[in-house]
């Protein structure tokens, strides 16, 4: 359920009997010729198929990440790195004074991952937290499909492209494109990235059969439920 189908004395009686809740976190960036929100919508909607027949909730994501590799694409916007963190810290914090204390974090965007340090951190400072940190795209099941479809398969390849993220009007290229040297982009700064990776894809496909595309994405979404549906230290409330 989207926390923004419920009222605070909705969530109030929800917290009773679950402690559990999902916080999806991503980025507005470059994606080639898809949407500069992919990131944010694909972690969103897996979020919310993979929580709803457990009615764990699912808070709005977090749309804005760290990228700042890519500012020299118009439409980027990347926060800082201690922004960042910080802005994590306060909306888990928010959570455990609420009395949520299983977290799960669906990632969908690579450049957030220092914030699965901070959850190290955070459960050391409150004991009675669990914090899981999922970054959907790259999990064992959902990378499996991927590879097995094109193993070139990269940021703003046909891995990212749903139907939810494709731009009305926008020409997607049916060809493949090579992998970028991913050693010599990590040495670049922004305006000399935009001019090795051009368009935006890093690698693969720009498409792929639909049929492809929608089992990784049926792979990403039961490999979500199950990081949400457990294992989980017990809970003190005994909730599900």
């Amino acid at each position: 359920m989207h926390i923004s189908t419920l009222n605070w004395m909705q969530v109030e009686d929800l917290l009773e009997r679950e402690d559990r809740c999902v916080l999806p976190t991503g980025s507005v960036e470059q994606h080639g010729y898809l949407s500069l929100a992919t990131d944010a919508l694909l972690a969103e909607r897996v979020a919310l198929e993979a929580a709803e027949p457990l009615g764990v909730p699912v808070f709005p994501v977090l749309s804005y990440g760290c990228t700042p590799s890519f500012t020299a694409y118009p439409g980027t916007m990347t926060l800082s790195l201690s922004t960042y963190l910080a802005v994590m810290e306060d909306l888990i914090g928010s959570l455990v004074r609420q009395g949520f204390r299983r977290i799960v974090i669906v990632n969908g965007h690579g450049g957030n991952s220092p914030a699965a340090g901070l959850a190290g951190e955070l459960m050391g400072r409150f004991p009675d937290l669990q914090l899981k940190y999922h970054n959907w795209w790259n999990a064992a099941h959902t990378w499996a499909c991927v590879q097995r479809v094109d193993t070139d398969s990269s940021h703003a390849s046909w891995m990212e492209s749903l139907p939810w993220t494709r731009v009305p009007g926008a020409q997607i290229p049916s060809e493949r494109k090579p992998p970028v040297d991913s050693r010599m982009a990590a040495l670049m700064d922004p305006t000399r990235l935009r001019t090795l990776v051009g368009d935006g894809n890093f690698g693969g496909p720009y498409q792929a059969p639909e049929a492809d595309v929608m089992a990784m994405w049926a792979t990403a979404v039961q490999e979500t439920r199950d990081l949400i549906d457990g294992p989980w230290r017990p809970s003190e409330r005994g909730a599900a």
